[in-house]
């Protein structure tokens, strides 16, 4: 079985408060996008437990830390599944924002489920993919939502991107989410945001912003000036998503090739924004 974790960016991000367990409530809408990982499952007919290979982009640290392998290690658990092999082609970048290692868990559950016929809801491959992180229930349903809580309740939202297009800039910047977090103010916005994102996208410019954006291009003016940048190759919108380091911009035709020369030496990708599944 092969599948295509994709990544997610966010539309606005506000820190709304500090909760008593140190965590944050936040309010944003996580949109998916095409930018994939490949992620290959199974049954294994050489091992007793699971094997694990990786390949692009380089996967450091040990595979039992691996948000894949604690995934099978969950369902392990949870249904006794049984030895496979798993490959993951890692294409959406670390430390960025965008949602790569949850969405790799979030699928891995989903492929485990269908591959052995597990009989999992949504629901509950939800409540499980929970336990792996903040960010990995979003990507069981792969939908636009509106995520409140600690960015784990989540309410429809009519919203869509079609047609548009996308380009999606990371620098060589790895950006701690702790970090992030601690150097922000917790504050509820003066316009909610559904009611923001209902507005024309091109309305949205300074209207529709991510808390963690002030601390962190005061921290790396890098990204701050990529911002920038895509605003004036023409984005109608443009934001840093999560914590960072990676910054989109919303285009309503595709930008000029002259303009791609500002992102020299970034991860840089993008396209025509397709219908979400």
């Amino acid at each position: 079985m092969i599948l295509y974790p994709n990544a997610k960016i966010n539309l606005g991000l506000n820190v709304v408060e500090r909760r008593p367990d140190g965590y944050h409530n936040i309010e944003t809408v996580f949109y998916p996008i095409g930018l994939c990982d490949v992620l290959s499952i199974d049954p294994s007919e050489a091992c007793t437990d699971y094997s694990f290979s990786t390949g692009g982009i380089p996967v450091g640290g040990e595979a039992e830390d691996n948000l894949v392998v604690k995934a099978y290690r969950l369902l392990q658990r949870e249904c006794g599944v049984p030895p496979v092999d798993i490959s993951l082609e890692k294409r959406i970048p670390f430390g960025a924002g965008l949602g790569g290692g949850s969405a790799d868990a979030a699928f891995m559950l989903r492929g485990l489920n269908e591959l052995f016929t597990l009989g999992l809801t949504a629901d509950r491959l939800e409540q499980l993919a929970a336990g792996l992180g903040a960010d990995c229930p979003v990507f069981i349903r792969n939908k636009p939502v509106f995520a409140s809580g600690i960015g784990n309740v989540f309410s429809p939202i009519k919203l869509s991107l079609e047609g548009y297009f996308l380009l999606l800039v990371k620098p060589d910047i790895h950006v701690s989410t702790p970090e992030a977090y601690s150097r922000v103010t917790p504050r509820r916005p003066a316009e909610p945001l559904a009611d923001l994102l209902a507005r024309p996208i091109a309305e949205w410019r300074g209207r529709v912003v991510n808390d963690f954006e002030a601390s962190v291009f005061a921290l790396y003016p890098q990204i701050a000036a990529i911002k920038e940048a895509l605003y004036r190759a023409g984005a109608v919108y443009a934001s840093m998503s999560g914590s960072g380091s990676a910054v989109y911009g919303i285009f309503q035709s595709p930008p000029a090739e002259e303009a791609l020369r500002a992102f020299e030496g970034c991860f840089v990708t993008g396209g025509e924004i397709l219908p979400v599944p």
